[in-house]
């Protein structure tokens, strides 16, 4: 008989024993203290295990209601479960194997923001709301010039936390206590800070008053964050059998991640007081400035991760682990990494974060599919790659070789063709907002490489900036490119391995 994870089933697991930690009664009763914009793998490997287990150890004594707008049905799974699911933390760790399950039971409840604004409204109202959490990824956090205040729901994520606010103070008579923390999860720099600004500026363009601007200046602290863990989310086919029977239940939300983590808080001690779950793990770093920890983790972990995907799924590679398992991808990591990335962040202990890093991708626990790392590619290279190679270019006076050869990867990953295979066999393609305009510069240059490539890399409306202006960057990337396409992506990573 098959068996699925609820509250039902967690009474039956602790009478008669299992192998899972399971959360107690209490913990399944605690009052909603924190919201979160978003159901995925993120956050519930994330910010929503960290509450969990500081509920275990009476320091937070709330829980969370997870507010769903991608279409995705993860609110119906976990609304299925009780808003409970499993973490499995898999990993080496001081080079002994690591294997944790537990039932995380910080969610209350999840909501949808298409089929019960109202609902996401109401929780705006609850008098003892304190923190809003949020992961939407790197495009999450963007001006809106479209949505509209009576919109159910506005269409963005920052209008939909300005009408959410916006409901609170008015319940509240912008009182200051009735305040919340905000504390973003998006991977880009200064997350807080620019989203604080973007819903300033809705709030103007919706007339919300002084008054409401005032009480988000004055109570509503948002909070510049780095998040650094490895959660690849859901495990597939022959992995999801493995845990099902380690776990010995069925459970649609079953999330892996890695033993590793690093949640930097930009805040001072009067906002640590605040917060005292950020006291639960010895990786939760509350300090006045956060940025070297942010430019070890988003150049060196997430730029390495958006420099091999697009390679290592042309060579026929599903997984990071599979990468690090090809020779050449492995080399190309670790030269990308340690001789053009790290020798120019300029921040102590890069070259250790570097070779930590490397260990963590060949963690063979951990099946982080390289197709989930190309949701937003573009983005993601705009953000965490391209000031690598600006910043290599202006510290050696050279075009990076490895940076500049990932890009060409990239590139002929936006090409499609990898995509359409994909779609053909029915298997998931993760979007990417840039992807049409990117389809439509190798339509009108289909087989002239450099002109492709000068037109790629002088459209400052996708990088921020003029990559044609960087000399000989335009030429190195449409060589790589020209014999990615001509011998294949394997004979070109070779070729780059052996002339370097």
């Amino acid at each position: 008989m098959t068996r699925t994870l609820n509250r039902g089933l967690v009474e039956e697991l602790r009478a008669g024993g299992s192998l899972v930690v399971l959360p107690t009664w209490d913990m399944l009763e605690l009052p909603e203290h924190a919201v979160q914009f978003g159901t995925g793998a993120l956050l519930r490997g994330f910010v929503d295990d960290f509450l969990h287990r500081a509920n275990a150890a009476g320091t937070f004594n709330g829980r969370i209601v997870a507010i769903a707008s991608t279409g995705s049905t993860r609110d119906k799974a976990l609304s299925d479960q009780d808003g409970l699911y499993t973490l499995v933390v898999e990993g080496i760790e001081r080079g002994e194997r690591v294997q944790q399950s537990r039932v995380i039971s910080s969610l209350s409840r999840a909501i949808s923001a298409t089929e019960n604004w109202a609902g996401v409204l109401k929780v705006a109202r609850s008098p003892e709301l304190q923190y809003v959490f949020s992961n939407t990824t790197e495009v999450g956090i963007v001006a809106d010039a479209e949505s509209g205040r009576d919109d159910m729901p506005p269409r963005s994520f920052p209008a939909k936390l300005t009408r959410f606010l916006y409901e609170r103070a008015t319940a509240f008579d912008h009182v200051d206590e009735k305040g919340v923390i905000v504390i973003p999860c998006e991977l880009i720099e200064n997350n807080g800070t620019k989203l604080r600004q973007i819903v300033l500026d809705i709030a103007a363009r919706w007339d919300l008053g002084d008054q409401f601007s005032a009480w988000i200046e004055r109570a509503v602290p948002f909070c510049n964050t780095l998040v650094d863990r490895i959660v690849p989310g859901s495990p597939r086919a022959d992995d999801a059998k493995r845990l099902r029977d380690l776990v010995g239940y069925d459970d649609a939300m079953l999330t892996c991640c890695e033993p590793y983590c690093l949640f930097a808080i930009e805040g001072d001690d009067v906002l640590r007081a605040k917060m005292p779950w950020t006291w639960v793990d010895a990786g939760i770093v509350v300090a006045p400035d956060i940025a070297p920890y942010r430019k070890r983790k988003v150049h060196l972990l997430n730029g390495a991760h958006s420099l091999i995907a697009p390679l290592a799924l042309a060579m026929g590679c599903e997984t990071v682990l599979d990468a690090m398992n090809t020779p050449a991808i492995a080399q190309f990591a670790h030269n990308a990494m340690l001789d053009e990335i790290a020798p120019t962040l300029n921040v102590e202990g890069a070259a250790e974060f570097a070779e930590a890093v490397l260990d963590r991708f060949r963690n063979p626990f951990i099946r982080h599919a390289l197709i989930d790392i190309t949701l937003q590619a573009t983005m993601k290279m705009r953000v965490r790659n391209v000031p690598s190679i600006e910043r290599s270019v202006a510290v050696t006076g050279r075009v990076p070789q490895s940076l500049a050869f990932g890009f060409a990867g990239f590139l002929l990953f936006m090409k499609g063709d990898i995509q359409a295979e994909r779609k053909v066999k029915g298997l998931s393609v993760p979007v990417d907002d840039q992807a049409s305009r990117l389809h439509s510069l190798w339509s009108a240059e289909p087989g002239d490489n450099a002109r492709l490539v000068a037109s790629v890399c002088r459209d400052t409306a996708l990088w921020g900036t003029d990559l044609s202006a960087i000399d000989g960057f335009c030429e190195s990337v449409a060589g790589h490119l020209e014999r990615m396409r001509t011998q294949g992506v394997s004979a070109a990573l070779e070729h780059l391995l052996q002339v370097r």
